[in-house]
């Protein structure tokens, strides 16, 4: 028992009562923020292992970026990660980062289809699909179910079946071997659906962008829903995602 009392002494509470305003470690890189201080802009964009940064504006796209915070340490001056964690977005152009734009990232409610409202605002199935993923992004998706943050108190669950399910979330960057899988479990899941990427790696294709090992014809097939940043994804990026898709009125 005094272990026990040890542990709730050190890590607080396990439970977090409210994901919306919940509070990450200071280590946590969120949304960035860059800064109008001249640097060496080349520099900066040879940095970045997966072309995340551009010049003229200098931008971050969180669609590709690694949150590997090397574009930080070398040019502290220049960006800084925040902990803000409320990065989900149903625009893909909304996770591009520009300089001296300190806007949060948010769901654009106009772009919302009107069944999602409709039919998902209480209850949301879902079936994860791994298209070749490491299993960092999955964890993440698990975690998000946990007692922790327990998002089953939303409605938001997974379900082994995707003809049990109301959209797919997709982890990973789609590799050829799973391109076929994935279509199946899309075409088993009954209309209306929503598509869901969770991850660096399934919203560009992170560092696996230009292989040939990967086929991510899928994605030009039909319209994402919500993108959801992260290399990992933090279940608390997780949440709020689905529950501003799914819940943020007009």
């Amino acid at each position: 028992m005094y272990n026990n009392l040890k542990i709730l002494y050190h890590q607080g509470k396990q439970f977090i009562p409210d994901v919306t305003k919940a509070k990450v470690p200071g280590i946590f890189r969120g949304r960035p923020v860059i800064s109008t201080v001249k640097v060496d802009e080349s520099e900066l964009m040879e940095l970045c292992p997966v072309d995340a940064i551009s010049v003229k504006p200098l931008s971050i796209d969180l669609g590709k970026c690694t949150f590997c915070g090397e574009c930080a340490i070398r040019f502290p001056e220049k960006i800084q990660f925040t902990t803000d964690y409320k990065i989900a977005t149903n625009e893909r152009k909304s996770l591009v980062v520009t300089e001296s734009n300190d806007k949060p990232i948010s769901i654009n409610p106009a772009k919302v289809r009107k069944e999602i409202h409709s039919l998902f605002k209480r209850s949301l199935k879902l079936r994860q699909v791994s298209a070749g993923g490491d299993n960092s992004c999955e964890w993440e998706l698990g975690a998000a179910n946990n007692v922790q943050f327990d998002m089953g108190r939303f409605g938001i669950e997974f379900v082994a079946s995707p003809r049990h399910a109301d959209g797919i979330v997709i982890t990973g960057p789609i590799t050829g071997n799973m391109a076929a899988p994935l279509q199946i479990c899309y075409d088993a899941t009954p209309d209306p659906k929503i598509i869901v990427l969770v991850g660096t790696d399934a919203i560009s294709g992170g560092i696996f962008e230009g292989s040939q090992a990967i086929d991510r014809s899928f994605l030009g097939k039909y319209p994402v829903d919500l993108y959801i940043p992260g290399n990992p994804a933090h279940p608390l990026t997780i949440i709020n995602g689905l529950l501003d898709l799914t819940r943020k009125l007009k």
